[in-house]
């Protein structure tokens, strides 16, 4: 049975709703009187490779990545990028298309490997489908590692019946946090809400359940989840990053950190991606679009109060050109062949002209290099 939907009077009433984030980020603001906070500088950090462009020219088009992994054959891995106005691309770490699934507006794109109940093992890809502006969908795939082909699996809904019209926009996915889930995703409505649901296999088919929703003031897209800390983190465009745990039974936002010199964010905040080691220390990167930068946070020095900025940088310099105006973000790392050892970042590249615009890879050694991280 699913769980009522929670209107935006409930959200309230529970904590968790759009005035209580405002509320709790505008705190985190400097008090009157303090210092004014100097924006860290950025550092330059060359693309090492980058994809064709997608096939919808002069036009915002291009916008989220998502990576995987291959661990037997790391120089294999792909990277998966939507174009908003057509559907889904997969590349190659040469940056070549793959595979192109004709699917609508996708907006943003994350995948995950599930177990599936006979056994097997499955690359599930899920991403935001807004082609009906009215009723939100997750649009589904099953992504072949050893050819880069993608098979749909359909478009599912997850908010109940009778619920007001809504846009689906953001999207991320996270580990399952039940048994019989495969896993969980998560979809940024255009006016701020942000709805989990369990994907789980139902009659044949892998359906949406929804369970909970939590409610941002102002516009809302980028998201990631953090699997190790089971932690969501939401990027609100014009006000900041919000941290919300995933463990308890309601969805509660955090401030994290906030549009503003001191957090080095320049609005819009817009990707968010985690970076984590096998040993544990991880990283949030946030994409500051209105700055053409992105700011790198070290989760495991956060307080109560949120994330400091560990560094910042911006892409650029090398033969390969650099990001502007960047929407989405992805960061894996780990060990991606002899071009990208110790891990890969990719970034939706809002400017490529004269052509149409695509996404830039990068390795996490030459951005750890430029920071300073051991």
């Amino acid at each position: 049975m699913k769980a009522p939907f929670t209107t935006v009077a409930d959200i309230v009433k529970q904590g968790s709703g759009a005035l209580l984030p405002a509320l709790l980020l505008a705190g985190c603001a400097t008090t009157g009187g303090a210092p004014a906070a100097v924006m860290l500088p950025a550092v330059n950090v060359p693309a090492e490779a980058e994809t064709v462009p997608v096939g919808t020219p002069n036009a915002d088009a291009a916008d989220d990545p998502a990576i995987w992994r291959n661990a037997a054959d790391p120089a294999a891995s792909l990277v998966l990028g939507t174009d908003k106005k057509a559907g889904l691309y997969v590349y190659g770490l040469d940056g070549k298309v793959r595979d192109f699934a004709a699917a609508g507006a996708l907006n943003n794109v994350d995948l995950r490997e599930v177990r599936m109940a006979d056994g097997s093992r499955r690359i599930l890809v899920g991403a935001s489908d807004r082609t009906d502006r009215a009723e939100p969908r997750i649009a589904l795939f099953a992504l072949d590692g050893a050819t880069g082909k993608l098979a749909a699996l359909g478009a599912e809904t997850f908010l109940p019946a009778g619920h007001a019209p809504a846009e689906a926009y953001g999207f991320c996915m996270g580990s399952a946090l039940a048994r019989g889930e495969l896993a969980r995703a998560y979809v940024v409505l255009k006016d701020g809400s942000v709805a989990e649901s369990r994907l789980l296999e139902k009659d044949g088919r892998i359906a949406a359940d929804y369970v909970r929703l939590v409610k941002f003031a102002t516009q809302s897209e980028g998201c990631v989840v953090d699997d190790a800390g089971k932690v969501l983190f939401v990027a609100e465009e014009d006000v900041g990053i919000w941290k919300v745990p995933l463990a308890g039974a309601d969805l509660v936002a955090q401030p994290f950190a906030r549009v503003g010199a001191e957090d080095g964010l320049v609005a819009d905040v817009e990707g968010l991606a985690v970076a984590r080691e096998d040993g544990g220390r991880a990283w949030l990167v946030a994409s500051s679009q209105g700055d053409n930068a992105y700011a790198l946070f070290d989760l495991s020095s956060n307080t109560l109060s949120g994330g400091k900025p560990a560094g910042r940088f911006r892409i650029d310099g090398g033969t390969i050109g650099g990001t502007s105006d960047t929407d989405g973000i992805e960061v894996m790392l780990g060990d991606f062949g002899p071009q990208f050892p110790e891990g890969l970042m990719v970034a939706q590249d809002g400017n490529n002209a004269p052509k149409a615009q695509n996404f830039k890879m990068l390795s996490w050694r030459s951005i750890r290099t430029a920071l300073g991280i051991e």
